[in-house]
């Protein structure tokens, strides 16, 4: 089903609208949500089936065209090969969900890991932000949409690469902020905290219980917000619940004990 408002938004950033780690959870929840504003899409990632049924659900539901590109976006051609892939189209929205997690001490997890969050969550946006963003700035419209995380705002114990990126991702989202705004196009970081993806639930086999700690967000009020927030600030935390534990940890607590705190909630749901 369309939605109603989405006219103004499809003219602004639209036709077409690139989605980096489509097949599931957050970067799903964004494709769908933009087919109903009805965009066309590009989906990139790893694995082609997913992204098959997603685009058949899409087609079916919305009646909007859709491209994929599976692909692993560690390895640079990747990168190319999306590019290649968009040649004949227009881009107006590049949304860059895509990204390596390993939690763990950091000097217990391979070095092949670490390398990878590097190279998908940093190199990744900065190679299809510089292609695609410079043609928006071009036609004076566009928007580009940083997927961050709240492991952004300060060191997380367990995920010390994962964060680091993020970290990179919510500073180069805020800078491009900065720079396109005359030139018509928006930027904007999305800080989510936990939330319910397929990822998640793999990856954490402890829920956190305490009555301080936020609740997982489904994946389509992230997309959802952050949506609603593109053009109106750099960034966005998601969840009402994340935007408190977020603003206790960075405006009351100090850095050290805002670590501390997250190395004993990281130890707490991941064992």
């Amino acid at each position: 089903m369309r939605d109603p408002k989405g006219a103004a938004f499809a003219h602004r950033y639209g036709p077409v609208a690139l989605v980096a780690g489509a097949s599931e959870g957050i970067g799903a929840a964004f494709a769908r949500a933009l087919a109903a504003k009805g965009l066309d899409l590009v989906l990139v990632a790893r694995r082609a089936a997913p992204l098959t049924a997603l685009k058949d659900a899409l087609r079916a539901e919305h009646d909007v065209e859709v491209r994929i590109v599976p692909g692993d976006l560690a390895e640079p051609e990747t990168a190319e090969r999306v590019l290649d892939a968009c040649r004949d189209l227009e881009i107006g929205l590049l949304v860059y969900n895509a990204a390596s997690a390993s939690i763990g001490r950091f000097l217990e997890i391979p070095i092949d890991a670490h390398l990878r969050a590097v190279a998908v969550n940093a190199r990744g946006p900065v190679m299809l932000v510089h292609a695609f963003g410079r043609a928006m700035a071009q036609r004076g419209r566009g928007g580009i949409v940083l997927m961050s995380s709240l492991t952004a705002f300060q060191g997380t114990p367990l995920a010390a690469s994962y964060g680091a990126t993020k970290a990179f991702n919510l500073v180069l989202a805020e800078a491009l902020w900065g720079e396109l705004q005359d030139r018509g196009v928006d930027a904007l970081a999305c800080c989510a905290g936990a939330t319910l993806t397929p990822g998640f639930a793999v990856a954490t086999p402890r829920r956190e219980t305490g009555r301080l700690a936020p609740k997982p967000q489904d994946p389509a009020e992230v997309a959802r917000e952050a949506l609603d927030a593109l053009g109106h600030r750099p960034f966005v935390i998601t969840g009402r619940g994340n935007r408190i534990a977020s603003w206790l940890m960075r405006r009351i607590l100090t850095r050290r004990f805002a670590v501390a705190t997250m190395g004993r909630a990281m130890r707490k749901r991941y064992g």
